[in-house]
C-alpha cells in the first residue's frame, strides 16, 4: 500500500493543524477499510490529536506545556542549539512521533471535534517531513 512523505512548514511553535492534507493522502490511496499510520522524522516536534473546534484549547494546551517544561533550566546540558531545543526534545517524548488511525468507508474514523496536529516544539520556522502509510483494502 502506499507512502507519502509531506513536507510541513511550521511558521512557530505550536500546534499546526494537518487533518486535510492526512485525508487527502488517504483518499489518493483507495482504501475504503484500514489504518492510516503517520510518523514525524524529527525529534524536537511531535503528533497529536486533539480538539479542533476552539482554538483557546490549543492556546492552553501550548501554555501549560511550556510550563511543564520551561526553557533555561539550568540542568539542561544540551544548549549548543538555543533555549527551546532541548525543551523540545522532552516535549516530542512527553507527546508522541506517531499516530495510528483506523479507516472506516474509505475515511479516517476521527470524532467530530477531532483533528490531527503536527506539535511545533521550536520556537523558529521549520520544515517538518511527516510519513504517511495507508494499509488495507
Amino acid at each position: 500500500m502506499p507512502t507519502t512523505q509531506l513536507t510541513i512548514p511550521t511558521p512557530a511553535q505550536g500546534l499546526h493543524e494537518i487533518t486535510d492534507r492526512v485525508r487527502a493522502v488517504v483518499r489518493d490511496a483507495g482504501v475504503r477499510e484500514g489504518l492510516c499510520v503517520i510518523f514525524v522524522r524529527h525529534t524536537s516536534c511531535s503528533l497529536t490529536i486533539q480538539e479542533n473546534a476552539d482554538p483557546s484549547a490549543r492556546r492552553d494546551l501550548e501554555a501549560w506545556l511550556n510550563r511543564l517544561v520551561p526553557e533555561h533550566d539550568p540542568l539542561y546540558t544540551h544548549t549548543s542549539e538555543g533555549p527551546d531545543d532541548m525543551p523540545s526534545h522532552i516535549k516530542a517524548i512527553l507527546t508522541q512521533t506517531s499516530l495510528t488511525i483506523p479507516i472506516m468507508d474509505a475515511e479516517l474514523a476521527l470524532g467530530t471535534w477531532q483533528g490531527i496536529y503536527l506539535w511545533e516544539h521550536r520556537k523558529r520556522a521549520h520544515e517538518r517531513h511527516v510519513v504517511i502509510s495507508v494499509t488495507g483494502a
